[in-house]
């Protein structure tokens, strides 16, 4: 992990801006669910993926070789991306950046909320972020850099990262 943290979170907000959706059905939960459990599969990973949206599980998939603790770390995770708007990444980042550690400082109880990366918010554009895409199985770093290379792989196929830079002015 590159220590320049200003970099990395800037990074990480841009994301968050970017990946964002006009609409999100059940069918798109499908879609972006198992094209997360398509790309663990082609790398030979195995993780467990999420996708909930106003409360409701939309998608879960539970992948052959993970555990009874993955489906927990995917609640913990979620829990971050409920309180905070942010990817659990970002805000693990986010203490990290300031020598502090989120199980110590933020205080939000440790058995309920995981800062570590994997969950990312499901936001739409114009109303904020309505729910979560999270995996686990993977070391942080590399659960949130499957979500959001899935999450931008999809977002140009249903045509909403087209939409997203002709807004902003841009090829």
């Amino acid at each position: 992990m590159n220590d320049d943290y200003g970099s990395v979170l800037a990074l990480l907000a841009r994301e968050e801006a970017q990946l964002q959706f006009s609409a999100f059905s059940h069918g798109d939960a499908l879609a972006l669910g198992l094209k997360l459990v398509a790309r663990a599969t082609a790398h030979g990973k195995a993780v467990t993926v999420d996708i909930s949206r106003n409360g409701q599980q939309l998608f879960h998939h539970a992948m052959a070789g993970t555990t009874p603790d993955n489906a927990n770390w995917v609640r913990r995770k979620n829990n971050v991306v409920q309180r905070y708007g942010r990817s659990s990444w970002h805000v693990g980042m986010q203490y990290r950046s300031k020598g502090k550690t989120f199980e110590a400082d933020s205080g939000a109880d440790p058995a309920d909320f995981a800062a570590h990366g994997g969950a990312f918010p499901l936001t739409l554009r114009g109303t904020g972020v309505i729910g979560a895409v999270t995996v686990s199985g993977l070391p942080q770093q590399e659960d949130h850099e499957l979500v959001t290379s899935v999450l931008r792989a999809y977002l140009v196929e249903v045509g909403e990262m087209a939409e997203m830079a002709d807004a902003a002015g841009q090829p």
